[in-house]
Formats: structure tokens, C-alpha cells, sequence
């Protein structure tokens, strides 16, 4: 009887469940609107997309008559007049000359002096960070006119190494940045046994570190990538040799080449053309560049 009496006085006396199943329902309800605005998202980022690639390949008629209706027949005529006529295929090519040179030159220099940053003290070495840092909130509008006066002292105006010069200190500060960090999570432990195995600083940097910071590498260039391909106001100011735009100023002249009446297939044409690389890039390494950017927090 005692028994039966202290089981029921411990039944009573028990707290309350938790309240599972409202935390859950709480839960469903954020992520159905996380999910939501994600899928928004989405539907705005890519609906411009597919409707430009849509565009590409109507007529100037259709384009106007029926703007979101499909193509009645695919026009690939658009395609050719726009890598031929409107010199697309020069401009792509001075672009791919000019982002490759300033990528490849931004990486090596970057990466060099983010390494030597993060690994080393040295007198100044705060200073320095903090210089490239501060050239990262500079304007790059407010340094147009100096610096095509010095671009022009120099005799490299109209030039693509003169641009490629240009894109390399321009994406310098956020390079050196990123890199900076990522190298601070690297293990000092495999430069240190490195440097016991009688392995100099270049050939460790270059053979060691470097390989070990592929990750970052990658995500800083694809970012550096997208800004140096869609580069304008840069190439507008110090490239004004037609022979050597590049392609955001030939699209620029394909749409005011013939006036009042504007080949407006071909623009879209060779807008597609402009995107694609970036697409495509972004498409093949986004592991790289997602890897890249949550690596400093998982080491």
C-alpha cells in the first residue's frame, strides 16, 4: 500500500513533456520560408537569364511583337552576324587575353603577399595589411583621372598589358585580404618539417603552401574573375582604340553601331556570348569556391 502511494505521489510530481512537436512545427515553419524566398530568389536570378537566351534566338520582329512567346524557329543567323559582323570574336578574344593576364598576376602576386603577411613578422607588417585593406574602400571612380594620367606617362594607354597592369592592382587589395586569412589556417607544421628537410622559402611557398591553399586560390579567382570580365568603366577610360576593347565595350558599340535601327537579335546574341564564360566558370568550380569559403571556419 505504501509502495502504490509513493508511485502515485512521483507520477504526480513529474514535470511536463517538453513541447516537441510545436518546436517542430516552428521549424517547419522556417524552413517552408527560408525555402520560399530561396526559390523567389531563384526565380528572379534566372528568369532574366533564360529569357535573354530565349531572345538570342528570334528575330528583331518577334522580339517586339512577342516578347515571351518561344521562338517560332531557332535564327543561329543571330549567333554568326554577332561573332562576325559586329567583331565579337576580336573583342572575346582581347577579353580572354586581358582577364587571363590580370588573373594569372593577380593570383601569383596576391598569393605571394598574402603568404609572406600571414607566416611572418616583421616590422611594418600590420601596416602593410592594413594598406591593401584600405585600398579595397578607395573608389575606384575617384582615381580614374590620375590614374590615366599615369597610365599615360607610362606610354601603356591603349594597350593590353597597359589594362592587364591595371586589373592586376586593382584586384590586388581583395586578393591579398582573402588569401591573408586562409593562409592563418594552414598548419605550420608542414612548413616547419620543410624547412628541417633543408626545403628553401621559395620552394616551400611554391611546392608546399601553395598547393595547400588551392581552396582559397580558387574562390579568389573566380570572384576576381566575374569583376575583371564585367570590367567597364576600367577598359572605357584607358582603352579607347577600337581594334582593342574588349567585350563589355563591344557590346556597348554593337548596340549604337546602326542608330535608330539597332540589331537587336545580334545584341542578344552577343550579350549570351558575354555570359556564357561566366556561367560556365561559376558551374564548374561552385564546389571549389564553397569549399574555399567555409574552409577558414572548419579548420
Amino acid at each position: 500500500m505504501t509502495t502504490t502511494e509513493t508511485d502515485v505521489s512521483v507520477t504526480e510530481a513529474e514535470p511536463p513533456a517538453p513541447e516537441r512537436p510545436r518546436r517542430k512545427r516552428e521549424g517547419t515553419v522556417l524552413n517552408v520560408f527560408s525555402h520560399g524566398v530561396l526559390v523567389i530568389w531563384a526565380v528572379m536570378v534566372v528568369t532574366p537569364l533564360l529569357w535573354a537566351v530565349m531572345t538570342s534566338f528570334k528575330d528583331d520582329r518577334s522580339i517586339f511583337s512577342s516578347p515571351w512567346a518561344l521562338p517560332d524557329k531557332l535564327h543561329f543567323d543571330n549567333w554568326s552576324r554577332a561573332w562576325t559582323q559586329a567583331n565579337m570574336s576580336d573583342y572575346f578574344l582581347n577579353t580572354i587575353l586581358v582577364v587571363g593576364g590580370s588573373l594569372i598576376g593577380t593570383l601569383v602576386l596576391g598569393s605571394m603577399a598574402a603568404y609572406v603577411l600571414a607566416r611572418f613578422d616583421f616590422p611594418g607588417n600590420r601596416f602593410i595589411y592594413y594598406l591593401f585593406i584600405g585600398g579595397m574602400s578607395f573608389p575606384i571612380m575617384l582615381a580614374l583621372v590620375p590614374l590615366f594620367y599615369v597610365v599615360n606617362n607610362l606610354g601603356l594607354l591603349n594597350t593590353i598589358h597597359g589594362l592587364i597592369l591595371v586589373y592586376i592592382a586593382y584586384s590586388l587589395p581583395f586578393t591579398v585580404f582573402f588569401l591573408t586569412a586562409f593562409f592563418r589556417t594552414l598548419p605550420t607544421s608542414v612548413a616547419e618539417a620543410a624547412f628541417v628537410d633543408g626545403a628553401s622559402h621559395t620552394r616551400t611557398f611554391f611546392q608546399i603552401m601553395l598547393p595547400m591553399a588551392k581552396p582559397g586560390l580558387i574562390s579568389v579567382g573566380i570572384f576576381n574573375f566575374l569583376g575583371q570580365w564585367n570590367q567597364y568603366m576600367l577598359p572605357t577610360v584607358l582603352n579607347t582604340d577600337p581594334d582593342k576593347h574588349v567585350l563589355t565595350q563591344g557590346l556597348v558599340q554593337l548596340a549604337v553601331s546602326q542608330g535608330y535601327k539597332g540589331d537587336w537579335s545580334g545584341l542578344f546574341a552577343g550579350l549570351v556570348m558575354a555570359m556564357l564564360p561566366v556561367l560556365a566558370a561559376y558551374i564548374i568550380f561552385q564546389r571549389q569556391v564553397v569549399a574555399g569559403l567555409t574552409a577558414g571556419a572548419l579548420k
